[in-house]
């Protein structure tokens, strides 16, 4: 367990790079307490009507907007489903925000939630704190049968053999693309950003766009195209062995291929600099051909289209056509808290099983666009009948398929401030003040100093 005198570097650390489908910037809009839902309401409901004997389990989450609707649903059908437990869903901002509260804390007791959301920037630093009862405790105490599970959403979250947490509102990132657009040029989706080129330089020909892709400049991409070409971010097996003590990226070259890739697209026009805050506004409104998002964008991003044009999907693509690797995930999984507590802690895990059947996760999926975590989702009529209203997000289910267990990407304490720094020099490097080259070199330093401070600090 890390030592305490961490804490108050733990607390200093407001990481503020976003995250694969990161929690929603939309406060829930039933309350004007933030961390006061309809579930909440529901809870206070009950124990006005005499059911505060049940045992209370503290759901935090960061699903914000419409998400929160679907999660207070599941709250609410769950404390429904049975008399012994009764859920109070409290809404803890975004990512960053919820998982700096539970670094404030010293041992699960304190936090104060029995079962808390958290993003997968966040899994190494909830693996190694001690906070947690892994899932595979429960697992193993009830003979849980996880082959009804994703395979490369249980891999994420395992290390050591270990299921450390619960998938839950998992992600991949995918190519979008203007079929229209695409089908006057004829072009087809490009596989690799070598290939991008190529199409890119047809799109501009051909006078449909002046911009092939909005190219947000977002850290998880890196992470996919380091997973494409088979290479490590960091040393310990990329961090699943343990924390890293460094990155090695450097060495294997992984990013300044990316870099260099990026770049020259840039160079020529292909993928204009669009910032942090661009990509999917940009190809909504029919200005660019292309662009990269979540999986779990594509029911917003199909009813913001509307009618203008066909939206297409396709894989995330390689640095080079020689790439033959799969994507990892993002998103965010379900920790059961070690609050000492045995009888809460027996509540969180029948309410994390109850997230992940059949019948939550079909609802799960088709009201927020997260993968069903549950296989048996996809034999079900509801789940054929949304992949025939909205046939594109059957790329995301062979994407996800396609990939393999050891494609699931880096783990590290520090994971939150690596993306910001990545992003800090891809900006650098578009707007012409670094090359690939040096902002490579300066990524890696200052990750490696973030490496060095805390795993001082946090010396076992």
């Amino acid at each position: 367990m890390f030592k305490k005198v961490a804490i108050k570097l733990l607390v200093a650390l407001m990481f503020l790079g976003l995250t694969a489908c990161a929690g929603s910037r939309q406060a829930p809009a039933k309350s004007t307490d933030k961390n006061k839902t309809a579930s909440t309401d529901q809870v206070e409901k009950d124990d006005s009507q005499g059911s505060s004997h049940k045992t209370t389990i503290v759901f935090w989450h960061s699903m914000g907007g419409n998400l929160n609707d679907a999660i207070d649903h599941l709250v609410e059908e769950y404390n429904k489903s049975q008399d012994k437990y009764l859920v109070k869903a409290e809404f803890q901002g975004e990512y960053d925000d919820a998982l700096t509260k539970i670094r404030s804390s010293a041992s699960g007791k304190d936090i104060g939630a029995d079962v808390v959301q958290v993003f997968e920037l966040g899994t190494r630093y909830m693996i190694d704190s001690g906070l947690i009862k892994p899932i595979q405790e429960f697992i193993d105490e009830e003979k849980y049968d996880t082959s009804q599970l994703e395979d490369n959403l249980l891999a994420y979250y395992t290390v050591d053999g270990k299921l450390n947490s619960m998938p839950f509102n998992s992600s991949t990132p995918i190519l979008y693309y203007n079929k229209d657009m695409f089908d006057k040029a004829g072009v087809k989706p490009p596989k690799s950003l070598e290939e991008m080129m190529t199409v890119g330089k047809k799109l501009k020909e051909s006078k449909v766009t002046e911009m092939p892709i909005s190219f947000s400049v977002y850290g998880w991409w890196i992470d996919q195209f380091m997973n494409k070409e088979g290479l490590d971010i960091f040393d310990n097996e990329n961090g699943r062995k343990a924390n890293p003590s460094k990155t090695v990226f450097e060495d294997n070259k992984g990013i300044v291929n990316v870099l260099k890739q990026w770049k020259a697209l840039e160079d020529e026009g292909i993928a204009p600099n669009v910032g942090k805050q661009g990509g999917i506004p940009e190809f909504n409104s029919g200005t660019s051909a292309m662009t990269f998002a979540s999986t779990a964008s594509l029911t917003q991003i199909l009813s913001e289209v509307g009618d203008r044009f066909e939206v297409g999907t396709a894989y995330f693509p390689a640095v080079k056509d020689s790439d033959k690797n799969g994507v990892s995930i993002g998103g965010a999984s379900l920790y059961a808290l070690n609050s000492g507590d045995e009888e809460k802690m027996k509540g969180a895990w029948d309410f994390i099983k109850f997230l992940v059947s059949v019948d939550s996760q079909i609802y799960w999926n088709a009201n927020t666009g997260y993968f069903p975590v549950n296989k048996r989702v996809l034999d079900t009529d509801e789940f054929k009948e949304l992949i025939k209203k909205s046939p594109q997000f059957k790329t995301a289910i062979d994407q996800l398929h396609d990939s393999k267990p050891e494609d699931q990407g880096a783990l590290a304490t520090v994971y939150q401030e690596s993306r910001q720094i990545m992003e800090k020099y891809i900006e650098e490097m578009l707007n012409g003040n670094t090359s690939p080259e040096n902002a490579s070199k300066a990524i890696a330093k200052e990750i490696d100093e973030a490496l060095q401070s805390y795993n001082k600090v946090n010396k076992k």
